[in-house]
């Protein structure tokens, strides 16, 4: 007979088991789901969190700050001089512009999001946004280039600056030759007493 208890036993402790399991399921059934449904439901990010950078390429004077700052070369500056004759504007903090900015990239592959290179910079133009999905199939596509100069505006920037250069040269050439020869000067022997 005490095989057909144990049966009996284990029938109803499977029955049990069952029963608290259900009942487990059938409790979370009802309650509130915890689940954010993300693609179409995004969670608040928090306010100083860091995620995709952002260049405003109309407030950046191309000090490269932010690019020494950074510990992984993740940001490439390009620039080039402007002359006396072209005023670039000011930028949103009345910064005068002095210099044409070709190249702004900023490589998302290699960043580490730090955040260093949000810092040095005299006019705030570089800030990290709360935009974290960014997630490509080619890398070169996570290469963000921020300048808005054609290949035109480029060469014409650079023909400008050479021209210039050259006028300057020209000049200290002249006043240097304009420049009166005079033979070096002999001192005086002193007598001594």
């Amino acid at each position: 007979m005490p095989a057909v208890g144990t049966y009996f036993y284990n029938i109803f402790h499977s029955l049990y088991t069952v029963i608290v399991g259900m009942k487990i399921t059938i409790k979370h059934l009802f309650t509130h789901s915890a689940t954010v449904q993300y693609p179409t439901v995004k969670m608040k990010i928090p306010e100083r969190a860091r995620n995709r950078l952002y260049v405003n390429i109309d407030d950046c004077i191309g000090c490269d700050q932010c690019s020494m700052a950074c510990p992984v070369d993740c940001i490439t500056i390009d620039t080039i001089k402007s002359t006396p004759d072209v005023d670039l504007g000011l930028t949103s903090k009345n910064t005068k512009k002095r210099l044409y900015v070709p190249r702004f990239d900023i490589d998302i592959a290699k960043c580490c999001y730090c955040g260093l290179c949000v810092w040095p910079c005299p006019t705030d133009c570089i800030v990290m946004t709360d935009v974290y999905e960014f997630s490509e199939f080619d890398r070169k596509k996570l290469i963000y280039s921020f300048s808005n100069m054609s290949t035109d505006e480029i060469a014409g920037a650079q023909e400008r600056l050479k021209k210039y250069d050259e006028e300057q040269a020209a000049k200290k050439a002249a006043v240097k030759a304009a420049a009166p020869i005079t033979p070096p000067s002999s001192k005086p022997e002193s007598s001594a007493s």
